[in-house]
C-alpha cells in the first residue's frame, strides 16, 4: 500500500513538469518563427533596394519612414466675462539714459555755438570788415585772409598760443592805414589799456634806448594781458615800422609767442607791419599780373610761404607768425584813393580832374595793367596842393 501511494504522488508531479516543458517549447518555437520572419523581411527589403545593374550613381537617401507630427499650439481661451491682460513690458533704463545724454550733448553744442557768436559780436568783426572794405583799396584777398584769422581767434577766449600776424608789402599800399583802422576799431569796443599802437621811429628810435623800451613794453603788455584776463577780453598790440625795430626788441618778442606761458599771455593778438620783403612782393605781382584765377590764388599762398621763410631768416620771431602780403595797387585803386582824399578835404570829385591827377603818378606797365610804384603815398600831397 505504501508503494502504491508513492507511485500515485509521483505521477502528478511528472505531469506538471511535462506541461511546463511543453509551454516553454511552444514559446521558443514562436520566438524562432518571429525571428526568422523578421530576418526574411529585412533581407527582402535590402534585396529590393539594391539596383539590378551596377552604376556609379549614389543612392539617394530614403526619407524617414516616420514623420514627426507638428503639435498645434493650443489656443488659450478666455471666458467671455473676463478681461484679457497682456504681459507688462519692463522699462529699459538704458534707453532713457541714452536719450538724456543726447539731449545734454545737443544742448552743449548749441550753447557752444551761441558762445562763439557772442564772442564775435563782442569784437564786432562784421563792422571791422565793412570798414576795411570801404577804406582799404586793392587788398581784397589780404583782407579776406586777415578776417579769417581774426574770426578763428576771436571766436574763443581760451587759446594755447597768441595770434601773431605779419603784414608785409611795398610802400604806400595801405599797411599803416590798416594799422590805424585796427587800433581805432578795437579801442571803440574795448578799453584803451587793452590796445597798443606802437611806432618804432616815434617810441624807440635810438638803439641805445632799447633796454628802456623793452622794460616799458614788458610793463604795458603785462598790465594789458592781466586786465584782459580779468575782463575776459583779448588785448591787441599793433607794431608799425618793424623794419626799424632793433634786434634786442625782436629777441624780447620771441618768448611771448611760445605756448609754455601762463594763461593770460596766451590770449593776445600781435600785429607787425613792415615793408620787409617788398622787392619779392613787387617781383611776384609783376610776373603774375595776368593771374586772376584760382591759379593766381595758389601762387599767392606760395608767396606767403616764401615770405615766411625769408622773414624767419631775418629773425626767428617770424616762425610763429601768419604772413599776410599786400599787393601792388593798380591805377583804378589810385583813382579811388584820390576820390576818397578829395571827398575828405571837401573838393568836388570831378572825374576828369581825378584822371589827370592819377596820370601824374609813376607806374609799372605790364601788358594792359599799370601798377603804382609808390602806391597812394603821393595822393595826400597832390590833394593838398589843390
Amino acid at each position: 500500500m505504501e508503494d502504491e501511494s508513492q507511485v500515485d504522488t509521483a505521477k502528478p508531479k511528472i505531469s506538471k513538469l511535462s506541461s511546463k516543458l511543453r509551454a516553454m517549447v511552444q514559446i521558443r518555437r514562436k520566438y524562432h518563427m518571429l525571428k526568422t520572419r523578421r530576418a526574411d523581411s529585412m533581407s527582402g527589403m535590402l534585396n529590393h533596394s539594391k539596383p539590378d545593374v551596377f552604376t556609379f550613381e549614389e543612392i539617394p537617401p530614403k526619407p524617414s519612414m516616420t514623420k514627426r507630427k507638428k503639435r498645434k499650439k493650443s489656443r488659450v481661451l478666455f471666458p467671455n466675462d473676463s478681461r484679457k491682460y497682456l504681459p507688462v513690458k519692463e522699462r529699459n533704463r538704458v534707453k532713457s539714459c541714452l536719450f538724456l545724454l543726447s539731449v545734454i550733448v545737443c544742448f552743449q553744442v548749441y550753447n557752444a555755438i551761441e558762445n562763439l557768436d557772442d564772442h564775435l559780436q563782442t569784437y564786432d568783426l562784421e563792422g571791422l570788415e565793412k570798414t576795411m572794405k570801404r577804406e582799404v583799396f586793392g587788398q581784397k584777398e589780404a583782407m579776406e585772409n586777415l578776417m579769417s584769422l581774426f574770426s578763428d581767434y576771436f571766436s574763443m577766449y581760451v587759446h594755447n598760443k597768441p595770434l601773431v600776424i605779419s603784414i608785409n608789402g611795398p610802400s604806400g599800399v595801405g599797411k599803416s592805414h590798416l594799422g590805424r583802422l585796427l587800433a581805432r576799431h578795437f579801442r571803440s569796443i574795448m578799453k584803451d589799456e587793452l590796445v597798443l599802437q606802437y611806432f618804432m621811429l616815434h617810441h624807440c628810435p635810438l638803439e641805445e634806448d632799447a633796454p628802456q623800451c623793452i622794460q616799458k613794453l614788458e610793463e604795458h603788455i603785462t598790465e594789458a594781458v592781466n586786465l584782459g584776463e580779468a575782463e575776459e577780453k583779448i588785448p591787441v598790440f599793433i607794431f608799425d615800422e618793424v623794419e626799424f625795430m632793433h634786434s634786442e626788441l625782436l629777441d624780447f618778442f620771441r618768448p611771448l609767442f611760445q605756448s609754455n606761458q601762463t594763461n593770460e599771455f596766451l590770449n593776445a593778438v600781435y600785429v607787425f607791419i613792415s615793408n620787409i620783403g617788398q622787392a619779392e612782393i613787387t617781383k611776384f605781382f609783376l610776373q603774375n599780373s595776368s593771374s586772376n584765377t584760382s591759379v593766381g590764388r595758389h601762387k599767392r599762398q606760395d608767396l606767403s610761404k616764401h615770405l615766411k621763410s625769408l622773414l624767419s631768416r631775418y629773425h626767428a620771431m617770424w616762425q610763429e607768425a601768419e604772413v599776410v602780403p599786400f599787393s601792388l595797387l593798380e591805377k583804378s585803386h589810385i583813382k579811388d584813393c584820390f576820390l576818397d582824399e578829395m571827398t575828405r578835404e571837401g573838393f568836388y570829385p570831378d572825374s576828369s580832374h581825378i584822371e589827370r591827377l592819377a596820370s601824374e603818378i609813376s607806374y609799372y606797365t605790364v601788358g594792359d595793367k599799370e601798377y603804382s610804384m609808390n602806391g597812394c603815398k603821393q595822393v595826400v600831397g597832390k590833394v593838398n596842393l589843390l
